[in-house]
């Protein structure tokens, strides 16, 4: 029964993580500082290797199993595997509901982030080192990517299969990094509110299907849904390693061009409410009340969390 508890806490913690990540502000990987397993969750990724997933697949045959099974261990798998799920849960659940949040009060939900983005920026500013030259200029890069991007990156790139396999990759290398969230990094790359209906259309997909309702909506809505997955299996092991040495080798500046990124991307929230205050034929005058009391109320999450994880150093 110890065991059962232990691994629903994990189970638990994974949902905290995938909620984190599935708006744009806080990330999982804060969320995994915050309740103690961060050094776990690096330590069981890191340990995945080419050598030992040969082993883990080698399992297929019975007389590999002992082996398989070792090299799960190994890479602390059951672990992953209950986190996963529990994230992967928060996920669906959290982009379900924010799809239909974005269609009934986009203007307070795109208030909410705004406030998730700017608490953000100034609860991670103390880590931030701009005492060189090399750091000043991560910063002003960090701030231009996200802001030059944001609110216009959807028209640019699209949402072809290809970008969507990119955007994957690309978000899911902050879901272990303490600081910025993948959704954040979706919102600059105009990707959040798509991926947010792509999703929920896949979940009414697969309920339909086990339902007995066959499997053509499946195949249709599986694409962006599966590639964007693969993607960020390709990021988890090649991005975010590419990150973490980073932080390694270049730590206060790449902080410096992480943070100035989520300042950068306050552009996003501003963009995208601008947009449709113009399909409606309104002006900011309208929509500055519900946006600014949205962002308050966003802004207060992300400080209410902060005074719980103070005594944390990124």
């Amino acid at each position: 029964m110890v065991d059962a508890r232990a691994w629903i806490a994990v189970y638990l913690k994974g949902i905290a993580m995938g909620t984190a990540d599935a708006v744009p502000g806080v990330s999982g990987g804060t969320i995994a500082l915050i309740v103690g397993i961060y050094e776990r969750l690096i330590a069981a990724l890191t340990a995945i290797d080419p050598g030992r997933i040969r082993r883990v697949c080698s399992g297929v045959r019975p007389a590999n199993v002992p082996d398989a099974r070792a090299a799960f261990l190994e890479a602390d798998g059951p672990f992953l595997l209950v986190l996963g799920a529990g994230i992967a849960t928060a996920i669906v659940v959290v982009l379900s509901a924010v799809d239909v949040l974005l269609t009934r009060v986009p203007i307070a939900t795109f208030g909410f982030f705004f406030g998730l983005i700017a608490a953000s920026a100034v609860v991670l500013f103390g880590v931030v080192d701009l005492s060189t030259p090399g750091r000043k200029a991560a910063a002003v890069a960090g701030f231009l990517a996200a802001f030059l991007t944001s609110g216009y990156a959807s028209t640019a790139l699209g949402n072809e299969l290809p970008v969507l396999f990119v955007a994957g990759a690309i978000a899911v290398s902050a879901m272990i990094l303490p600081g910025i969230s993948g959704s954040l990094l979706l919102v600059i790359l105009g990707q959040y509110d798509y991926m947010s209906g792509a999703l929920r259309t896949f979940v009414d997909a697969v309920i339909t299907t086990l339902s007995g309702g066959g499997v053509g909506a499946l195949v249709e809505a599986g694409p962006p849904v599966v590639v964007f997955i693969a993607g960020a299996v390709v990021g988890l092991f090649t991005v975010a390693h590419a990150v973490r040495r980073a932080l390694a080798a270049y730590r206060a500046a790449t902080l410096a061009f992480l943070v100035s990124l989520i300042v950068g991307a306050l552009r996003a929230p501003i963009v995208e409410v601008s947009a449709r205050l113009a399909e409606r034929g309104e002006t900011w005058g309208h929509a500055a009340p519900e946006f600014a009391v949205a962002a308050v109320g966003g802004a207060l999450a992300v400080l209410v969390l902060d005074r719980y994880a103070s005594a944390i150093e990124y």
